[in-house]
């Protein structure tokens, strides 16, 4: 048994909850660990202009609920913004998704992606209905070659 580079992809599809934090952690780990993943680093990609992705603390979900609240304030949807074709909802995404990430880039060290104890990857949605979203999963590394 030995180890070849590769580099391997796949396209995840998530349904959202509107203004949500939706963990993909095991979405992850779970595609890592099909493709026999062991040293390299994932890059996670979202495509789409008014969702994001983040690293944040997984264990309590009040954490989740102040961060909703403090994006809230930095983006309010009450403010006059030219930007509204699609609603009020909308600009305050892509602000939010500006302020967040689009990409992640997390190393993956024996098969297991290298995060923290308390740390979960999430897509969060900024708009206030739900939507299918798609995120990228791209990998690059050794895998285990039986």
């Amino acid at each position: 048994m030995g180890q070849n580079f590769v580099q391997d992809h796949t396209l995840l599809s998530f349904d959202t909850t509107p203004k949500g934090f939706l963990l993909i952690t095991d979405n992850v780990a779970h595609w890592l660990d099909s493709i026999g993943a062991q040293l390299g680093t994932i890059t996670v990609f979202v495509h789409h202009t008014s969702c994001s992705l983040t690293i944040q603390e997984d264990a309590d979900p009040t954490a989740r609920e102040d961060l909703r609240d403090a994006l809230a304030e930095l983006a309010p949807q009450d403010r006059p913004y030219r930007h509204h074709m699609e609603g009020p909802d909308d600009m305050p995404g892509h602000i939010k998704s500006m302020l967040t990430d689009t990409s992640l880039t997390i190393p993956v060290i024996d098969g297991k992606l290298d995060k923290g104890m308390w740390q979960g990857i999430y897509l969060l949605e900024h708009r206030d209905k739900p939507h299918t979203r798609k995120v990228r999963l791209l990998y690059q590394g050794s895998i285990i070659d039986a």
